[in-house]
């Protein structure tokens, strides 16, 4: 098998992406503090025509040389915006039609090859700090927790994965 060359992948420009349909997800980040994470899921939301990031709290925002350096100018090409309060995102989110799902480790979770992505549903969903996840305050706000099934010894996998993950399930819901 041959690798196929930047010409054969036929990748959008910037304005063709900006305009062409979108995966109705959109990316929530509460409080990711680092600044390669917040740029390998921009890159992410890209790959999977994702409607827009919001970036909540601690959360940088571009422009940013670190933020680029994962992101490789999908911070151009990703529509973002911030919110200072990621339960302000939440009830903006919730208020234009969205279901809010978290991304996170709680009682009574679904697991994500279980949970039904509903077509024509908008959803977002909510991925949360290194450390210390999702915050309770925003966990409380969502209407479905979803949690990635692990065996392993780690509890938890890099935020920017498992958005990935998550972002996957939805995108191939969608087709």
């Amino acid at each position: 098998m041959k690798k196929k060359t930047i010409r054969e992948l036929n990748r959008l420009s910037i304005d063709q992406y900006r305009s062409a349909d979108k995966t109705p997800v959109v990316m929530v980040l509460d409080n990711v503090r680092s600044l390669n994470n917040i740029g390998s899921i921009f890159r992410t939301c890209d790959a999977f025509a994702v409607s827009e990031l919001v970036l909540c709290g601690i959360s940088q925002t571009p422009p940013s040389a670190e933020i680029h350096k994962t992101a490789l100018g999908a911070e151009d090409s990703v529509a973002w915006r911030y919110f200072s309060d990621t339960i302000a995102a939440i009830a903006a989110l919730r208020a234009d039609g969205y279901t809010i799902c978290c991304l996170e480790q709680v009682h009574r979770s679904i697991a994500l090859q279980d949970f039904a992505v509903e077509p024509g549903r908008r959803y977002a969903i909510i991925a949360g700090h290194e450390v210390d996840g999702v915050s309770q305050a925003a966990v409380d706000a969502c209407d479905y927790c979803i949690e990635i099934p692990q065996r392993g010894t780690k509890h938890s996998l890099n935020v920017a994965v498992s958005s990935a993950i998550a972002l996957w399930h939805f995108f191939d819901a969608q087709k």
